[in-house]
């Protein structure tokens, strides 16, 4: 039994006429008989009562249509639904995240992608930009929102991973309220170095780590106090009056009155990227993210 011989059965019990449902299914009488007559051969009964007057369905024929109507109907969902998942519009997405992202562009993201994509389950992950990195690379995360540069592929049997940069920001020291350089309009890497510096450790932040020693000239002076994972913990030290951190300038929502926040000399800048694994094939659901970050983005200004 073919779907076809069934949509061709369902057009003749509907009409009741073989020659009208022989032109609804834009074929010739003919072919539309032989292909009823074999489908009344293989279940072994007539479904139809033929006259010269009339054409009318037997009670095989009513049970038939019925139970046809339920598979064809199911055929055809299930078809949508693959097709669904070829234009993006189902499946589901794993996206990790850096902590810094909650303050710009990770609510709009979401917000945007759910609206247009309701159909796909989109799970988010809190991870350092390390951690995306290695689990962009097994396969157990789909699109990563990393910050600054992706280090080199440590094999060549691992995965390469391909970015594109979807926000930009300055950044800032944060210093304790009462420091001699919390009141200045902007600070120096050559004011800093003498300022004890909590920092964040390199396998787990590499991009942004090596930002942060670019713009402070990678000086053997500085004074790495504490090194931290969280961002809110490096506030909490910075609040403590341990010392200085560099953060992203989105971090002024984070600070408590007991921190200043002052914008370095030259305006450097950090970057959050979009990454993934490069492929060959496409991946519709994986565009439609990355497409709503952009906008989540330019949203921001």
């Amino acid at each position: 039994m073919e779907l076809r011989q069934l949509r061709y059965f369902l057009a003749v019990a509907e009409e009741l006429h073989f020659g009208r449902a022989a032109r609804r299914l834009h074929m010739s009488q003919p072919p539309l008989s032989v292909q009823v007559a074999r489908l009344e051969q293989e279940v072994g009964t007539a479904l139809f009562d033929r006259s010269t007057r009339r054409v009318a369905l037997t009670p095989a024929g009513r049970h038939l249509q019925a139970r046809a109507r339920h598979i064809v109907e199911e055929l055809d969902t299930v078809r949508g639904e693959m097709r669904d998942f070829v234009d993006g519009l189902a499946g589901e997405l794993t996206a990790g995240f850096v902590s810094s992202a909650n303050y710009t562009v990770l609510p709009g993201v979401v917000q945007l992608f759910r609206a247009s994509r309701p159909g796909v389950t989109l799970r988010l992950v809190p991870l350092t930009s390390g951690e995306q990195f290695d689990r962009l690379r097994d396969g157990t995360l789909d699109v990563g929102i990393v910050r600054d540069e992706v280090p080199q592929t440590p094999s060549d049997s691992s995965p390469a991973l391909t970015t594109e940069v979807v926000f930009e920001e300055r950044l800032v020291a944060c210093l304790p309220v009462g420091h001699p350089l919390a009141g200045r309009l902007e600070v120096t890497a050559e004011e800093l170095i003498d300022v004890p510096m909590i920092s964040y450790p390199r396998a787990l932040m590499p991009g942004f780590v090596d930002r942060v020693a670019e713009v402070l000239g990678t000086s053997s002076r500085t004074q790495v106090v504490e090194e931290v994972v969280h961002q809110e913990t490096a506030l909490g030290f910075v609040a403590a009056g341990v010392g200085t951190t560099i953060l992203p300038e989105s971090v002024r929502q984070l600070v408590s009155p007991s921190i200043v926040v002052v914008p370095l000399a030259g305006s450097p800048t950090t970057r959050l990227l979009a990454a993934r694994q490069e492929r060959t094939d496409e991946s519709p659901v994986h565009d439609a993210f990355i497409a709503c970050l952009r906008d989540a983005a330019a949203q921001l200004g």
